[in-house]
């Protein structure tokens, strides 16, 4: 029982129970997942299909913490990956043309690896720290969606688009299907080969893996064009789903809960060991909570503020100072009793 309860995902997965349950209580009908014209339907299914853009990027963070970096500019790259999509398929003749679509995917790709290739660049070559280096495409990135859209909020009208962030596959969202395929490739990557075992030890001790021979430079520059890609991806179901690029508010923000979602699940901002499975069971987390909020009807002017109460209750669930110092204190008071 000792090891379940020490495992680093025991408390998020608690947490996310909890709140599950939770909603139950305002909501009886939370948990109830329906077939409907061939798609499921539900409170947890919408929660999933919420969690996937934030899912994806916490991935990528994941592997460049691990490497004792950090991204700033994911939230940047959706912008620019949904703006690019968004504008090749605006100026298209016939916008439900699949090949079209599949050029302004391909773009956006491409444009979020470059943007990778940079952040690495600035930090594996140039040896800028990755606060910085990623905080400079951060701001400019947001600029550069805004010259892509031109300051507008580009619309589209595409069917095969929207598949990407609002279809239906085998009943299940085709954002869900996406994200889970890229986790897998990830998860065997990274756990199935030597590349994660690298990837730790340039993040554990860089002295050490330099010493053993290992180029760090190099597996820093993958971890950020990783995180490049899985920003760009998510850019594309955030826009899908919405039919529109917002060059200003797509993605804003959202580093923040994915580097939360990467702490959730157990991966340190220090570098070294990281799970994957703990950071997008962080992101389904985060979502849950979010969603709670809305049901339970907490104000508005409170809502940061009761998330933030929450989180830091689970940060200190997680602390095994925090419960060693607690077991010792309610030791104390029963011995005394």
């Amino acid at each position: 029982m000792k090891a379940v309860v020490r495992h680093r995902l025991f408390w998020p997965a608690v947490m996310l129970v909890v709140l599950l349950i939770g909603n139950t209580f305002y909501s009886p009908s939370f948990l109830k997942v329906t077939l409907r014209d061939g798609h499921f339907y539900g409170s947890l299914v919408d929660i999933l299909r919420s969690a996937t853009p934030l899912a994806l990027v916490a991935l990528g963070m994941t592997v460049v913490i691990a490497t004792a970096g950090i991204d700033l500019s994911v939230g940047s790259v959706m912008a620019i990956s949904g703006a690019t999509a968004c504008l090749w398929i605006s100026e298209l003749g016939d916008q439900n043309a699949v090949g079209g679509v599949l050029v302004a995917v391909a773009l956006a790709l491409l444009l979020s690896l470059v943007l990778g290739v940079w952040n690495g660049f600035l930090v594996a070559a140039i040896g800028i720290q990755p606060i910085i280096a990623t905080l400079i495409l951060m701001v400019a990135g947001r600029g550069i969606a805004q010259l892509i859209t031109g300051g507008q909020i580009i619309t589209v009208n595409s069917s095969p688009y929207k598949v990407i962030g609002a279809g239906y596959a085998l009943a299940i969202p085709v954002s869900v299907i996406i994200v889970a395929v890229f986790v897998a490739v990830a998860a065997v990557l990274v756990r199935r080969s030597a590349l994660g075992l690298l990837v730790e030890s340039v993040g554990g001790n860089p002295t050490a893996s330099r010493l053993a021979g290992i180029k760090s430079a190099r597996y820093i520059w993958i971890a950020y064009v990783f995180a490049g890609l899985c920003a760009g991806i998510a850019g594309l179901i955030f826009s899908s789903n919405v039919s529109s690029a917002d060059g200003n508010n797509a993605g804003n923000l959202i580093e923040l809960d994915a580097i939360l979602a990467v702490v959730i699940g157990g991966t340190a901002l220090t570098g070294g060991r990281f799970s994957i499975a703990g950071s997008i069971l962080g992101a389904v987390v985060i979502k849950t909570l979010d969603i709670t909020i809305y049901t339970v009807g907490v104000p508005t002017s409170s809502t940061l503020l009761f998330k933030a109460i929450v989180v830091i209750a689970l940060c200190l669930a997680q602390s095994p100072a925090f419960r060693a110092k607690f077991a010792r204190r309610r030791s104390a008071a029963e011995a005394t009793a």
